[in-house]
């Protein structure tokens, strides 16, 4: 089994039912979460029942992207988890959690290690790259036996966006469509039309839109990713399983 299932898909806050970024990959058993935002931990807890995911990967230090990664710590901190669940994050990530945990050492759960960079994991390789946001940021990417999966977090309109995502299977990109974006002296977030611009210049075969602002119309942001993308485009959506096979 090779697949991707959506844990969250909002952007900033989770609408009512939903949660904010994240995503499980199951590779032939190799368990592997891409963020955690607020809601996404009992969405993980409904696939892993006990936490015992294989790895961790957060992109940059937002709530809506890590702050739920503190209670896989608390269920592998006081439950019977064995070893450390190695994690690979940006830098911050840790001081903003360590601030809800002063009395503990989050480095007793968990083997860090630096986004962005190179990393073998598993299967994967990784490859993490610097992307335009307010805070460090890694858009990631993960490849085994031929076929990769690309993941944005946030970020703003950037070159490395092609690379990142180049004749990737699946490629996750942040499609916000906050109000006004386009007009900000400093990108920082993307529209769904920029995701599917930036996902037919890396030639992915895919796109997946995620980290919609509450209360935007996802139909309305597919549509406009179509402008710009003739591949499949799917809007992320809670419990949303996508294939990996070739």
């Amino acid at each position: 089994m090779r697949q991707v299932t959506v844990l969250g898909s909002c952007g900033a806050f989770p609408e009512p039912g939903r949660a904010c970024s994240g995503f499980l990959l199951d590779w032939d058993g190799y368990r592997l979460v891409l963020d955690l935002g607020y809601a996404t931990l009992p969405q993980l807890l409904a696939h892993v029942p006990d936490g015992a995911v294989d790895a961790v990967v957060i992109t940059h230090e937002h709530p809506d992207h890590c702050i739920d990664l503190h209670g896989l710590f608390r269920i592998r901190h006081y439950g019977s988890a064995a070893g450390k669940l190695p994690l690979y994050c940006t830098h911050g990530v840790l001081d903003r959690l360590g601030g809800l945990e002063p009395d503990v050492d989050l480095h007793d759960v968990f083997d860090v290690h630096p986004l962005p960079g190179h990393h073998r994991i598993g299967p994967f390789e990784l490859t993490g790259l610097s992307l335009p946001h307010y805070v460090p940021n890694a858009g990631v990417r993960l490849s085994a036996d031929g076929v990769a999966l690309a993941y944005t977090g946030d970020t703003g309109p950037d070159p490395l966006l092609a690379e990142l995502g180049r004749d990737a299977d699946l490629f996750i990109v942040e499609a916000t469509d906050r109000d006004g974006e386009t007009r900000r002296p400093t990108r920082n977030l993307m529209t769904a039309t920029e995701a599917g611009a930036w996902a037919r210049r890396a030639g992915a075969r895919r796109l997946l839109l995620t980290h919609f602002w509450p209360g935007n119309d996802r139909a309305a942001a597919v549509a406009a990713a179509r402008a710009e993308f003739d591949g499949e485009i799917l809007a992320a959506d809670e419990d949303l399983v996508v294939t990996l096979d070739r």
